[in-house]
């Protein structure tokens, strides 16, 4: 599929996985991988997986078991070892942004010039009030106060 090893990927991450466990067979581990990296790559929650990579569970376990027992540390080091040039990681710790990024006004006063607007003018006009949760507080409807 679009986002399955290649066998030249396989080959170089193969060697890096643990060994057979003792007491039985364990799931194909290049298809648990499969599904593992469909996972991190499309962002979908791990129950929604698609079943050609086998049961949800085993691809969650699998995935959390190596990271504890540091098998995905081991296979970046070894890809960045073969290709230091192509490996590439992004930080996504928070960034901080000025105010004025997600629009607001620049200036040091927090409140915004000019005067400042009612939200409707109904009430003012004698029309009927708005359902909104203030209203609905203030004639004891609301949920909790």
């Amino acid at each position: 599929m679009r986002f399955d090893l290649s066998d030249r990927e396989w080959e170089i991450i193969q060697p890096l996985l643990p060994p057979t466990r003792q007491g039985g067979e364990r799931a194909d581990d290049r298809r648990v991988l499969n599904g593992i990296f469909y996972v991190l790559r499309t962002g979908i929650p791990w129950d929604d997986v698609p079943s050609r990579y086998g049961p949800p569970t085993t691809i969650y376990n699998r995935f959390r078991r190596w990271a504890q027992q540091g098998i995905w540390q081991r296979i970046f080091d070894e890809l960045q070892a073969r290709h230091p040039s192509t490996l590439e990681m992004i930080d996504t710790t928070v960034v901080p942004a000025h105010r004025a990024a997600a629009g607001a006004e620049k200036g040091a006063s927090p409140a915004p010039s000019g005067p400042r607007r009612r939200r409707s003018a109904a009430p003012a006009a004698g029309g009927p009030r708005s359902a909104t949760a203030s209203a609905t507080n203030a004639a004891g409807c609301g949920g909790s106060a």
